[in-house]
């Protein structure tokens, strides 16, 4: 017999979820109280939040994904163009803080929804999941 605190939860849902900063269990309730902080709780289900171990992941994605598509970029701009420098830099710089400001909540959220979907680092323990 499947134990129900053994079972995984819907993954796709709960990253989706989660990529909307949203609680992973109802979609809900906000899961970030600011711009990375998350929540003790949902505030709508109620849902214990505060056993995630995000740590340094959604910075380390960030990083990848913002240097894997802002570096070919670059060189096309580069080649193409062939703008001064200056502009190069400032126009790119831009690029990139604003793509990680935007990434970096997101994929907080990812990584959280999936170690709730996961039953990671005492998610599985919760009276109400």
């Amino acid at each position: 017999m499947n134990d129900p605190q053994e079972t995984d939860r819907p993954m796709k849902n709960a990253m989706l979820r989660g990529w909307r900063r949203r609680c992973p269990s109802c979609g809900s309730g906000p899961m970030l109280s600011g711009y990375l902080k998350v929540r003790d709780n949902c505030p709508v289900c109620g849902e214990e939040l505060h056993h995630h171990r995000a740590d340094d992941g959604p910075a380390y994605l960030t990083i990848l994904i913002v240097g894997h598509l802002m570096a070919p970029m670059l060189m096309w701009a580069f080649v193409k163009f062939q703008p001064d420098p200056w502009i190069l830099t400032t126009v790119f710089s831009v690029g990139c803080v604003t793509l990680s400001l935007y990434l970096l909540p997101r994929l907080k959220g990812v990584l959280v929804a999936i170690q709730w979907a996961k039953r990671m680092h005492g998610f599985g323990l919760a009276a109400n999941g």
